[in-house]
């Protein structure tokens, strides 16, 4: 017969098995809107290049000469030309981490997820799901700073987190060799360390979302605890 406790256990392994289907479904919806928009990128891009192609065609042989045969193929060759290099080429720059602290706020969360994103394959599997609940969120306080004053104490704490101590963490644990990554120190492993110091971050921009909702700018802008102590002073 169940007891107490076990009917307590179901109720909270329930709750998780929600919460983790939730962010499943928004990670899901979240990446196929990447792919989409990276789509429309690239064929904007080639959509252009091959217009102007065209329409530089069309003026030199009305302008000029005829283009003929030669004329023709050329410019066919370089419709190819530009359709292959834009299909192939990256969407969007690669984001520069050193360069965090000088991109506008309402700019910081989407390029941080970014680059986040591009550390992801080279994260312990284990950890995955916490940087891609992370990216979730990132969108989600993404338009909350918009109104935010780049100089206000609570953009301050916002930039500290997402641009600084995020970024360092991952970068951190990148520092330590690979075979030393699953051998512990101080009762925790880089790998658990990585892994702690990621749930942190994730619960702390849930914190500052909801903060930003209720408008409770100086609440906020006390939060001055983060990584600093429990993280990075193990990171040696």
């Amino acid at each position: 017969m169940p007891t107490d406790v076990d009917r307590e256990l179901n109720r909270i392994g329930g709750t998780l098995d929600r919460v983790r289907a939730r962010t499943d479904l928004a990670v899901s919806g979240r990446n196929r809107q990447h792919r989409e928009t990276e789509v429309v990128r690239r064929i904007g891009r080639i959509a252009a290049a091959d217009g102007l192609i065209l329409a530089g065609a069309i003026i030199f042989g009305l302008a000029v000469a005829p283009l003929g045969m030669m004329g023709a193929m050329l410019v066919a060759l370089l419709l190819v030309a530009a359709t292959l290099l834009f299909a192939l080429m990256p969407a969007s720059a690669p984001v520069n981490v050193e360069k965090l602290a000088e991109i506008p706020l309402k700019a910081l969360p989407r390029s941080t997820e970014r680059w986040l994103e591009t550390q992801r394959p080279a994260l312990p599997s284990p950890v995955r799901g916490l940087v891609d609940s992370i990216g979730v969120k990132l969108e989600t306080l993404t338009p909350q700073l918009a109104a935010l004053d780049e100089h206000s104490p609570a953009a301050v704490e916002v930039r500290k987190l997402v641009g600084e101590q995020l970024p360092e963490l991952v970068k951190g644990y990148q520092r330590v060799p690979e075979p030393l990554r699953r051998v512990e120190r101080n009762g925790l492993t880089p790998d658990q360390q990585l892994a702690q110091g990621l749930q942190l971050i994730d619960d702390e921009i849930a914190e500052m979302t909801s903060q930003l909702a209720q408008g409770d700018l100086d609440a906020l802008a006390t939060r001055g605890r983060y990584l600093q102590i429990k993280y990075q002073g193990d990171e040696g």
